[in-house]
């Protein structure tokens, strides 16, 4: 079993890669069997996705960004293979508007150095009132 320093390493570098933009890159950096879940009852948002479902989501919001969605971490805590971040978000909006929520995300780091499992926890109206006008 990887050490914590090992996952959240892991979870950082995903971040990065993330924050890059890159939907094939950050697919590559999943599981074959991942699931990523959104907490919330938006439609088009919220619920849970399996890698090609995430990569559809990630793909679709992309296109309303000046530069790619950034997540920063501001606090880990790792615990075997799971390791929580809270994270500020930021990407400004084609449209002028910012997304910019503090969020929560619990990650599951596969053996591989990949992530296997994402539950993620964000402001919901933020994302409603950005994404879908309100």
């Amino acid at each position: 079993m990887p050490s914590t320093a090992d996952t959240k390493a892991a979870v950082t570098r995903f971040l990065e890669i993330f924050s890059e933009g890159n939907p094939e890159k950050t697919l590559a950096a999943l599981t074959d069997d991942v699931t990523w879940w959104v907490s919330g009852k938006l439609e088009g948002m919220s619920g849970s996705y399996d890698k090609a479902g995430f990569g559809q989501l990630i793909g679709g919001v992309a296109d309303v960004y000046v530069a790619p969605l950034r997540i920063t971490p501001r606090s880990m805590v790792a615990e075997g293979d799971a390791v929580a971040v809270e994270a500020d978000s930021y990407a400004e909006l084609k449209d002028g508007r910012v997304y910019d929520p503090r969020c929560h995300f619990l990650f599951r780091v596969a053996p591989d150095g990949r992530i296997a499992e994402v539950h993620e926890y964000l402001d919901t109206q933020h994302a409603k009132d950005i994404f879908f006008g309100g």
